[in-house]
């Protein structure tokens, strides 16, 4: 037990000897010389030298002849049993000792470092000493320990409230974070915006191509569309309504095109699954898995909420983009029209309102479905409250540290 706590380089060890054995068999100098080797924070303390036999003296040891510290060896004379049973106290006890190394004649020239007081007075020294040159290594330690705890304090998040509108503020708070990020992707300040433009700029034109026109335009299919017009009386001129039909066959035969953008839009702006790593839309759970992993239920449940939104707005996008609505609009300008469309109705509402509704049905839950919300690890809760209370005696142990070091 005694090795574990002199074995720490900031402990100083007394190495208490008595004076009337052989030091070569002490225990205390043994010991202190394996943990210590070089003798830079022993202190060698010799006892009962007033016991020692007749003619002889611990002078060689006390300067250190017999064996050699760092630092002089100090003498001391205590109570003996008789005094303790005579009741003699301390301050009698070192009054005694003073006069014993003052009147010894072995040891009336070393009285002024020997004694009881000497040696608390030269540890208060030495371990001041110690203390200013371990200051700074203390400091850092700390400093590592804060900055270490701080660091994981914020990767467990933030402590979940107790009363039921700091909880509802979490979860907003959270939502608004999720919508921020959505937007940076959508708006190209995040990765992820180029797959949007790739559906435009080649997946689209590359339907468009594929259209059969020339075969909806060919001179069978206008003669066959005449005949049905003419009846059983030919027209003196070419039939308006049957030429009518053929165009809007035409453009209604866009519409397939049209749709596709839609629903590739959609893959690709909609996140696949909220709860798999491997994450193929936006890279938009790189930025946002960490703050939703703290609180798996409210994850699922914003996950549901932006897959609704997003497809409610797919649903709106394929009405709005419905090719029939453009029948006025020259066919070279459906390319930029159609995507236009697409932006307005799912980008911009997914920008303004992809949590709307989720809020809403938030405000009207229970206190106890709110709490549900939140449901983090206990493991971690109590992990960062316990994280909390060593940061707390750190920081306390650091402003102590500092105001001695300043007050200096």
């Amino acid at each position: 037990m005694v090795r574990s706590f002199i074995e720490k380089p900031n402990c100083i060890i007394l190495a208490i000897s008595p004076a009337n054995q052989d030091l070569a068999t002490s225990d205390a100098i043994k010991i202190s010389r394996e943990v210590d080797p070089k003798g830079e924070r022993t202190i060698g303390v010799l006892t009962k030298i007033d016991l020692m036999d007749k003619g002889t003296n611990a002078v060689d040891m006390l300067e250190g002849r017999s064996y050699r510290l760092q630092y002089p060896w100090i003498g001391v004379v205590n109570r003996s049993q008789q005094d303790i049973n005579k009741s003699v106290d301390m301050i009698a006890a070192r009054h005694i000792e003073r006069e014993y190394f003052a009147n010894t004649t072995e040891y009336k020239y070393l009285a002024h470092r020997m004694g009881s007081e000497h040696l608390a007075k030269m540890l208060s020294k030495h371990l001041e000493s110690v203390i200013k040159s371990r200051i700074p290594g203390i400091q850092s330690l700390i400093s590592k320990a804060i900055a270490e705890l701080e660091a994981e304090l914020h990767r467990l998040g933030k402590p979940i409230a107790a009363d039921a509108g700091g909880k509802l503020y979490t979860i907003m708070e959270i939502c608004r974070m999720f919508d921020g990020i959505y937007k940076e992707h959508l708006d190209g300040m995040r990765p992820g915006g180029e797959k949007i433009y790739y559906v435009f700029d080649n997946q689209f034109p590359v339907a468009l191509k594929r259209l059969q026109f020339d075969k909806n335009l060919s001179m069978e299919n206008v003669r066959k569309l005449i005949t049905q017009a003419d009846g059983y009386q030919p027209h003196l001129i070419a039939p308006e309504q049957g030429y009518r039909h053929l165009i809007e066959s035409c453009l209604v035969s866009i519409r397939g095109p049209a749709e596709a953008a839609v629903d590739a839009y959609g893959k690709t702006i909609k996140i696949k699954s909220i709860e798999s790593p491997a994450y193929r839309t936006l890279a938009f759970m790189s930025s946002f898995k960490h703050e939703l992993n703290q609180f798996p239920t409210l994850r699922v449940e914003i996950s549901n909420a932006a897959f609704e939104s997003l497809d409610r707005m797919r649903n709106e996008s394929k009405k709005s983009t419905n090719v029939l609505a453009y029948v006025n609009m020259v066919c070279s300008s459906l390319r930029n029209s159609i995507p236009k469309s697409i932006v307005y109705c799912q980008v911009r509402e997914a920008k303004r309102t992809l949590l709307d509704r989720f809020f809403t049905e938030l405000g009207a839950r229970e206190i106890k479905h709110i709490s549900k919300l939140l449901d983090e690890d206990p493991a971690v809760m109590e992990r960062r409250a316990n994280l909390a209370k060593r940061l707390e005696l750190y920081r306390s142990a650091q402003a102590e540290i500092d105001a001695v070091v300043w007050a200096r």
